[in-house]
């Protein structure tokens, strides 16, 4: 368990890197999409179907691929779409109940105790981390600030520049008008929920230096979460295509 001094240098590392990556973005202009020939590697990868739901119970409405037809920007109303569709889709409510159920069996935040009483606590709470926080991060703050809550997955590139990509748009995104900018919707956003929180979370646990490294540690989860998105359906490819040739070679071989 960290300190006070140590959760608050988790947050101070996520902001620092936050502010180097913003100002490399804004530095380097940002590329001309080059047209991929139809039916090509890159092609295929960077126009691969997203799942709306990572292995079956992680909401992934966000996620678009970076490519033209996809850059239009969402209206306010789209934008609180969006958020809704993460609150309160039913692969959310099982994303909360798997959560509350390792939190319970690690005794995790250990003021819930044990017990169904505990476990269903635990559950309620997620359940409202949750609606905040979509409410905040994808919708309400990208309303307000003309961000866009997408991520924008890139598909192609080698695997560094990919996952470093996914994890700088924790604390970089695009304004409606496809200028990088700071992630004030996914940061705020989070600190808010945060924030919020301290009044459902144990007594014990209700303190500003709990929400703010609350705050850090989500952000870097989010990073982790971006990586997953940006390489979820490339594993997919592989293994639904590792599987169809596998079929094929017993077909033959049976023939």
């Amino acid at each position: 368990m960290l300190n006070s001094k140590g959760k608050y240098l988790v947050v101070i590392a996520v902001y620092l890197g936050s502010l180097l990556g913003l100002a490399k973005a804004q530095s380097t202009p940002a590329p001309t999409p080059t047209p991929t020939p139809q039916g090509t590697q890159s092609g295929d990868l960077r126009n691969a179907e997203n799942s709306k739901r990572i292995l079956g119970f992680i909401p992934n409405f966000q996620t678009t691929n970076d490519v033209p037809q996809n850059q239009r920007p969402l209206t306010a109303k789209e934008k609180y779409v969006l958020s809704f569709h993460q609150m309160f889709d039913f692969s959310a409510h099982i994303g909360n109940a798997f959560q509350s159920t390792i939190q319970q069996a690690t005794n995790g935040q250990p003021h819930y105790g044990q017990g169904w009483n505990a476990l269903g606590k635990r559950f309620l709470a997620s359940e409202g981390d949750q609606v905040t926080s979509s409410l905040f991060i994808s919708g309400m703050l990208p309303a307000l600030l003309k961000e866009d809550p997408r991520y924008f997955r890139r598909g192609v590139g080698s695997p560094w520049s990919r996952t470093w990509y996914a994890m700088e748009r924790t604390v970089i995104t695009r304004k409606d008008d496809g200028r990088p900018t700071f992630n004030t919707s996914q940061t705020l956003g989070q600190l808010m929920s945060a924030a919020i929180s301290t009044s459902y979370y144990p007594k014990q646990d209700r303190s500003v230096s709990g929400a703010f490294a609350n705050t850090g540690m989500n952000l870097l989860y989010n990073s982790g979460y971006n990586v997953l998105r940006e390489y979820y359906p490339d594993i997919l490819r592989k293994l639904f295509h590792r599987r169809n040739k596998d079929a094929g070679a017993t077909s033959s071989s049976v023939r």
